[in-house]
């Protein structure tokens, strides 16, 4: 706050208010990530860009003007490195070979809530709050059958918004898109259960621990690939 008047806020506090603060909206949490003059810089375009739009009707160029602030705001140096990759070449070319989806997105079935921290039917909101438990927490894998209706899906996911998922599930989890490649041929089989977890989770344990378990059991059921879809 600013030291003569203790109500007044900085823009510094305004622009990280956004990011699980008194504004909080997950779409904008990467004007935390930019410096004042870049985030004053993206605001004004962006009423700049309103503008227009009010008189146009082009209301695309907003979109891309959001779009290219997170891009800015989270194009810094990444948090976890790793000194080399997991990926290898597939045994078996795409037309034969069995693929499975995994996502961070925080999806799973109806009537199977995978209950983080015991609590039955944890809201979004709650979600947020709890950020820094389920960044503290080993991840939880929840299975989702491949003939899973898009209505049936549900998302909680404390590190982004969700908004876009919840209008179409294929957003973040691309289960019917792979249902339709898999009916054109474009690959040998989609596997019978597909599966996400909640990506802001505690990074070691999932690598040192859950990863590893989930590539045996992925091996113990034959899937050859594996899609990754990060959130």
């Amino acid at each position: 706050m600013n030291e003569t008047d203790p109500n007044r806020e900085t823009f510094e506090e305004f622009k990280k208010s956004f990011s699980y603060g008194s504004r909080n909206d997950l779409n904008f949490k990467f004007l935390a990530g930019l410096s004042d003059e870049e985030a004053a810089r993206f605001l004004q375009q962006l009423l700049w860009k309103l503008g227009d739009a009010l008189n146009d009707g082009q209301w695309g160029r907003i979109v891309e003007h959001v779009i290219e602030g997170q891009v800015q705001g989270y194009s810094g140096p990444p948090r976890y490195t790793y000194d080399h990759g997991p990926f290898v070449n597939p045994s078996k070319s795409l037309s034969e070979a069995k693929l499975t989806l995994i996502t961070s997105s925080g999806h799973f079935v109806a009537g199977d809530d995978p209950r983080p921290f015991g609590i039955e039917n944890m809201s979004q909101e709650e979600a947020v709050r709890r950020i820094n438990d389920f960044l503290k927490a080993e991840p939880v894998l929840s299975v989702i059958p491949k003939d899973t209706p898009a209505p049936e899906l549900r998302v909680r996911h404390g590190g982004y918004d969700i908004r876009g998922p919840l209008a179409d599930p294929n957003a973040a989890f691309p289960l019917e898109h792979l249902r339709e490649l898999e009916r054109e041929g474009s690959f040998g089989e989609l596997a019978e259960e597909t599966y996400s977890f909640v990506g802001a989770c505690a990074q070691t344990r999932l690598l040192k621990h859950s990863g590893p378990q989930w590539v045996e059991m992925l091996k113990q059921r034959a899937v050859d690939i594996a899609l990754l879809v990060p959130v």
